[in-house]
């Protein structure tokens, strides 16, 4: 070994056989709808309700949204927003607003009017696609805003609501080229997407997607899975989750149908596996728990076993062992929103199968190893990096590296530099590694709350409660929630001679949060702190578990 770490270009290997049109394309997930638009034309694409659509129309569709854009001025490095359910509009801003180079960013339609304002503004967001259902949220967000975007209303007949926008989203696609010559991008590492996450902090980061990462990120998917060709896939997941965890593309690349369901409630998703004959669904535990304890009256029968993918809070087992007793085979999957979604399974191996139902399931609960497409996973000191031993008792922080990876926190270099530090995605999340390999989480050291599949702030919620003018001191936990995984649990000390009850204090947070983030409980007293004064949270979450 010379110490070299790259052949010089006149090399024998280099030399003369440099990159060239022939030879490389930069990747992109866009391509997938191509290609499958060109292969299997008339296969069902998109199946909403009564409404279908072919590959052949999905595509067009897709491009005349794209050209529609372009019309607009809208172009390379500009953000498109939307705030939509999982309706085909969502579906075609996949592949539409990238298109053109543009970035999307898909917003969780659970936040409330502020949130959705500071993202709007944050990502210099110049058009809004946003359905009915949503006006009230949108127009009180819009009126926070000084630079207002194109708003654009999907005008879905399920909605309820009036319109706020210029234009409606039908007669906005009427205006574009079907045959629009879109670009794939110049660089795959230019990013596709921005995805807000709730961190620890007052307000939300923007996680910004390469293309490069969720072309990788899409197939890995599949091949973590092992999905067949020409699945049928169920949108219980919602695409503003990572870009449906890249199953926006991953579903496409596999010549699949989607079929899309503006509400996840029991009934209907039993309807659709019934007469779509779902094959594939993913979603957060909650999905599974309200599957499990679904009335009788809102059951049809499974027409084969159907493949679950979960994440987000870890599966309890006796849930795991209920759905797959009920014919649902579940795959545990972990990520975060940084690493584009999944990028670890609980890779299942067939000895595992003659294991008792209980057992089985306690397996499954475990986060499990990377995916194929990811480079690097560890459990490690955060300071010294020293891998924890593989006993399934040392505690050390999660660590990921690779290529299905976020580029960083989009204008925030001081948190892009920290996630990255020492060269691995610092994850914040604790847990053990088993003898054979497989990670299993512990506990979350950045406080988050994920409750059915949404993260919360306890930091965010806490500042409301600090607000309240009864409230001396305030600290949030989660507390275990049989539906839900977690929910926010707060623990206040009132001022002298103030009054309040819980039912105040929640309805109060209520008013000031998305009502998915306000406690479901109120616990008052003195708070246990450290001889510093820190409030020792840790003891919090115990009385919080005991509470349950």
């Amino acid at each position: 070994m010379d110490g070299r770490t790259s052949l010089g270009p006149s090399h024998i290997y280099e030399a003369g056989l440099g990159r060239n049109p022939a030879n490389y394309a930069p990747l992109t997930p866009l391509g997938f709808l191509e290609r499958t638009a060109a292969v299997f034309p008339d296969h069902p694409a998109v199946v909403y309700g009564a409404q279908r659509r072919s590959y052949a129309e999905f595509y067009a569709r897709s491009r005349r949204l794209a050209a529609a854009l372009s019309a607009r001025g809208i172009g390379l490095g500009d953000t498109v927003s939307a705030m939509l359910p999982n309706v085909p509009a969502m579906l075609e801003a996949h592949y539409g607003v990238p298109m053109i180079g543009a970035v999307l960013n898909a917003l969780n339609i659970r936040l409330d009017a502020e949130s959705i304002a500071f993202m709007l503004q944050h990502c210099e967001a110049k058009v809004l696609l946003t359905d009915r259902e949503f006006s009230g949220v949108i127009a009180k967000a819009l009126t926070q805003l000084e630079r207002k975007p194109l708003v654009i209303d999907v005008d879905d007949p399920a909605a309820t609501g009036e319109r706020v926008g210029a234009i409606e989203y039908e007669a906005f696609l009427a205006g574009g080229d079907p045959d629009f010559p879109w670009s794939p991008p110049a660089d795959e590492w230019q990013a596709i997407s921005v995805n807000y996450t709730s961190g620890t902090t007052g307000n939300p980061k923007g996680v910004v997607y390469p293309h490069r990462g969720t072309y990788l990120n899409a197939l890995g998917n599949a091949a973590a899975w092992a999905m067949p060709h020409h699945p049928v896939y169920l949108w219980t997941l919602p695409m503003f989750h990572c870009n449906g965890w890249c199953f926006t593309w991953t579903v496409t690349a596999y010549a699949g149908t989607h079929v899309c369901l503006r509400r996840v409630e029991p009934r209907p998703v039993f309807e659709a596996i019934a007469r779509e004959r779902v094959t594939h669904m993913c979603g957060a535990p909650i999905v599974m728990n309200m599957l499990v304890n679904a009335k009788a009256a809102d059951r049809s029968a499974l027409p084969h076993r159907v493949q679950v993918m979960t994440a987000g809070s870890a599966p309890p087992a006796a849930v795991i062992e209920a759905m797959e007793a009920q014919g649902f085979d579940v795959t545990h999957v972990y990520g975060l929103t940084e690493v584009l979604g999944p990028n670890v399974i609980c890779a299942w191996h067939q000895e595992w199968d003659a294991r008792p139902s209980a057992e089985r399931a306690g397996l499954k609960a475990r986060q499990g190893v990377r995916y194929p497409v990811e480079e690097g996973l560890t459990v490690a000191d955060p300071e010294t990096m020293a891998p924890v031993p593989a006993d399934g008792t040392t505690m050390g922080e999660v660590m990921m590296r690779g290529n299905v990876m976020m580029k960083g926190y989009l204008k925030n270099p001081t948190a892009t530099d920290a996630a990255f530090k020492h060269g691995w995605f610092h994850t914040g999340d604790l847990a053990v590694m088993h003898p054979d390999g497989y990670i299993e989480l512990k506990d979350r050291s950045k406080d988050i709350i994920i409750s059915g599949g949404e993260n919360i702030s306890t930091i965010e919620v806490e500042s409301v409660l600090y607000r309240h003018p009864a409230i001396l001191e305030a600290a949030v936990v989660a507390r275990p929630d049989a539906k839900w995984g977690e929910t926010p649990c707060a623990f206040v000390t009132l001022k002298d001679g103030a009054q309040a009850s819980a039912d105040d204090i929640i309805g109060y947070c209520r008013d000031n949060l998305a009502h998915f983030k306000a406690p479901r409980a109120v616990v008052f007293g003195p708070l246990p702190k450290t001889s510093t004064g820190k409030i020792q949270k840790f003891t919090l979450r115990d009385r919080a578990k005991a509470l349950s």
